[in-house]
């Protein structure tokens, strides 16, 4: 297929002033999983984010990066970036004909039950995710009926039809707010296991009584590292601060300084004086920290999220371009129904606001 990059022709003065924009936000990222960025570099990219940018207009699209994606497409393509709780709170808002989803499919899902309006479409339908692609509405479906008295609760990292099977929808930012206000003592926590634990724990220490049962999810990512990692940067590194995420085990985030979300690790970091910091969490995070933040000093520890690196910005390109079958999300009506009802028992809780019926984003 001949690509719009041949058609469009730029001129070297709007090639030169596109790689200067994007050496100016990318010139920081030092992350030994990132290219070096310099302005041959960015000349490189220029006249694809030059033209991703002129598709978004041309075709009324808005463009969600989630934080673990690479910085060109953050910094150079993204209308907005961030964790999977702002990214569902602009789909929601969304007014866009087009939606591109440059995260992982559950996102994109999340994205087309809040905006069915929009075409919502991923750049690589294969960008999965194990916690997702742990659990399915039938197996969802065998669990509650084991369970019948719990509370469920799935993850946002969950499949639309795991959604549909829930009472209410949480996010790394808000899943102790919604669990803890829950009537029912017994909760059935879907579908990250080391998430249920970290809830345990934090049920305890809150003085809420809860019985949390599980399914087995996990990341693979957060679930992959090493208590030692951290014990060994703390003798070289005094005052080092460790970062971990709730979906980390609990040997990871009882040694850590600070447990959050992918926004609250990133509020948390920029606002805390310290050395250095070690993030126990996907490699993108620190890159947007570094080109937000340069002050900041890392230890290595993070790990890349294979699914997340799928995105590029020619698959972008190409996705705005003409999208393939399988790249535009489609959802049954009823399913989407019984999926937005999870979601809006979310921002109920979480915003002391609720979806409008009818409004359809």
């Amino acid at each position: 297929m001949v690509s719009s990059a041949d058609k469009r022709n730029y001129s070297e003065d709007q090639v030169e002033a596109e790689a200067e924009r994007l050496l100016a936000k990318l010139m920081h990222v030092e992350c030994e999983a990132s290219r070096s960025w310099n302005l041959d570099a960015c000349r490189e990219i220029a006249p694809l984010t030059l033209e991703i940018n002129e598709l978004k207009k041309e075709k009324g699209a808005v463009l969600l990066a989630h934080s673990y994606v690479e910085p060109e497409i953050i910094y150079g393509v993204a209308d907005y970036s961030g964790d999977s709780y702002m990214l569902s709170l602009k789909a929601k808002e969304a007014a866009a004909e087009t939606i591109v989803f440059s995260g992982v499919v559950f996102m994109a899902e999340t994205a087309k039950i809040l905006s069915p309006q929009a075409q919502v479409v991923v750049p690589d339908r294969a960008s999965g995710c194990s916690l997702a692609d742990s659990l399915t509405g039938e197996q969802l479906r065998e669990l509650k009926k084991l369970y019948p008295e719990a509370a469920v609760v799935c993850y946002i990292n969950s499949t639309a039809e795991v959604k549909a099977e829930c009472d209410v929808c949480v996010t790394s930012s808000n899943v102790y707010k919604i669990v803890a206000s829950l009537p029912q003592k017994q909760v059935l926590f879907v579908p990250d296991r080391l998430m249920a634990e970290n809830i345990r724990v934090e049920m305890k220490k809150m003085g809420i009584e809860k019985e949390i049962v599980s399914s087995d999810g996990t990341c693979i990512v957060h679930d992959n590292f090493d208590p030692e990692t951290i014990a060994e940067a703390r003798s070289k590194f005094p005052g080092l601060k460790v970062v971990s995420h709730p979906e980390c085990t609990l040997n990871i985030t009882e040694r850590s300084d600070y447990v959050g979300s992918t926004g609250g690790m990133m509020q948390y970091v920029k606002a805390t004086q310290a050395p250095y910091f070690m993030m126990l969490t996907e490699c993108g995070l620190v890159e947007r920290i570094e080109v937000e933040a340069p002050e900041k000093r890392f230890i290595s520890g993070c790990k890349l999220c294979p699914y997340m690196k799928m995105n590029s910005l020619e698959k972008i390109r190409d996705v705005l371009l003409e999208p393939r079958p399988e790249q535009i999300i489609e959802l049954d009506e009823e399913l989407r129904l019984k999926a937005l009802g999870s979601i809006d028992r979310m921002f109920e809780i979480a915003e002391g606001t609720a979806h409008a019926p009818g409004k359809g984003c």
